[in-house]
C-alpha cells in the first residue's frame, strides 16, 4: 500500500516505520528537526532492544508526495487545523483516512442515532473545516493501546503495546477497512476491527480524561496517581462522570473505573502523554480529551462537575507556561 503518515510523533513515527519496515511505500509529513533528522539518518525506531533506521519519504508540504492509498492522521487535536490545509494533495477518489489519535473525534456524532447526524463537535471543528476536508465517509477511526516516546528527533522509542483498534464511524467496516488492518498486521501491531468505534474511543477516553490533565497538574507518573488514594478516587468520580456522558449519547463504554485502572497499572511506571508535553515545552491537547468531552456532555444534558472543574484547571495550568492558546 502507497501510505502517508501525517505527524510522525511518537504513535505515528512507529506506525510509518514499522509499515516501512514491511515493504509497503510510506511517507511522512513532518516538519522541523524532525524532518531534518528523518531526512538525513532515516526514521529511527528502538524497539525489543534495538534501533532500526528506515528510509522513508519526508516533507513538510503534502504536496510533494502525491495521492495515498490511505493517510494515517497521527497529530495532536490543536494540530487539526494544519492538517486540514494540508491533507487535500493526498487525498484521491478512494484514499482512506485513519485518525490514530486520543480524545473524542471531530466526526463522533456524524453516524450516532442520537442528534440523528445533525450535531457538529464546535469546540474541535468550528465551522465545519475539518469535515470538509476529511469527510467522515473517508474515516477509518483507530484506538492507540501502546505506549512510545520521541527521545530525540527522527528517533521513536517503543515502549510498551502493539495493540490498534480499527473501524469506520457507525460500524459498517469496509473492505478498506480489513486492508489497512491487514497491513498494520503484517507490520508488527496487533489489530482489532471494532463494529462500534465510537465505543472503543469512549473506553479509552475514561483514562485519558482523568489521567492526563492530573499527571499534568502534579507532574506525577501513572502508577503514583493510582497509589494515592485521594487523587484516585478524584480520577474514579470523572471516569464516571464520562461513563455518564457516553451513555446519555448512546455509547456505553461498559466498564467500571475500576477495572479501566487496571488497564493502567497493568502497564506500570509510565508518563503519560500530557506530562511528556508539558515537560517538553509543547502545547497541551486539552481541547481534544476535556473540551470535546464537556460539549458533549452540554448536548446530552448531562452534568460533569468534576470534569469541568479538571478542565478549568489544566487550561490555566497549560496557559500559565505557554502551553494552551
Amino acid at each position: 500500500m502507497k501510505i502517508c503518515v501525517y505527524g510522525a510523533g511518537a504513535v505515528g513515527g512507529l506506525m510509518a516505520g514499522w509499515l516501512a519496515r514491511a515493504g509497503h511505500a510510506v511517507s511522512v509529513v513532518a516538519r522541523g528537526a524532525n524532518l531534518t533528522a528523518i531526512r538525513d539518518r532515516g526514521l529511527r525506531v528502538r524497539s525489543d532492544g534495538k534501533e532500526t533506521a528506515v528510509p522513508v519519504q519526508a516533507d513538510s508540504d503534502a504536496a510533494r508526495l502525491g495521492a495515498q492509498d490511505c493517510v494515517i492522521v497521527a497529530v495532536k487535536g490543536q494540530s487539526l487545523a494544519q492538517v486540514a490545509r494540508g491533507i487535500g494533495p493526498l487525498l484521491g477518489a478512494g484514499t482512506c483516512i485513519v485518525t490514530a489519535m486520543n480524545g473524542v473525534p471531530w466526526w463522533f456524532f456524524d453516524r450516532l442515532e442520537f442528534g440523528g447526524g445533525r450535531l457538529r463537535l464546535e469546540s474541535l471543528d468550528p465551522g465545519g473545516m475539518l469535515s470538509r476536508a476529511m469527510p467522515t465517509g473517508r474515516i477509518v477511526g483507530c484506538v492507540v493501546h501502546l505506549a512510545a516516546s520521541t527521545p530525540e528527533p527522527g528517533v521513536i522509542s517503543h515502549n510498551m503495546g502493539r495493540r490498534l483498534i480499527l473501524g469506520e464511524p457507525g460500524g459498517e467496516n469496509s473492505e478498506r477497512t480489513k486492508s489497512i488492518a491487514g497491513a498494520l498486521t503484517q507490520a508488527g501491531f496487533e489489530c482489532v476491527q471494532s463494529a462500534f468505534i465510537e465505543k472503543d474511543f469512549w473506553v479509552k477516553l475514561l483514562g485519558n480524561v482523568s489521567f492526563n490533565p492530573v499527571s499534568a497538574l502534579t507532574l506525577a507518573t501513572a502508577e503514583h496517581l493510582i497509589a494515592d488514594r485521594e487523587v484516585k478516587d478524584y480520577m474514579v468520580a470523572i471516569m464516571r462522570e464520562v461513563l455518564a456522558i457516553g451513555r446519555a449519547v448512546g455509547v456505553d463504554a461498559d466498564i467500571d473505573p475500576e477495572a479501566r485502572i487496571d488497564m493502567a497499572r497493568h502497564l506500570g511506571k509510565f508518563k503519560t502523554s500530557m506530562l511528556q508535553d508539558l515537560e517538553a515545552g509543547k502545547a497541551l491537547e486539552i481541547d481534544g480529551l476535556l473540551t470535546g468531552t464537556l460539549e458533549v456532555a452540554r448536548k446530552a444534558g448531562v452534568p460533569a462537575p468534576f470534569t469541568q472543574s479538571l478542565s478549568g484547571l489544566a487550561r490555566l495550568r497549560a496557559q500559565s507556561t505557554g502551553q494552551y492558546p
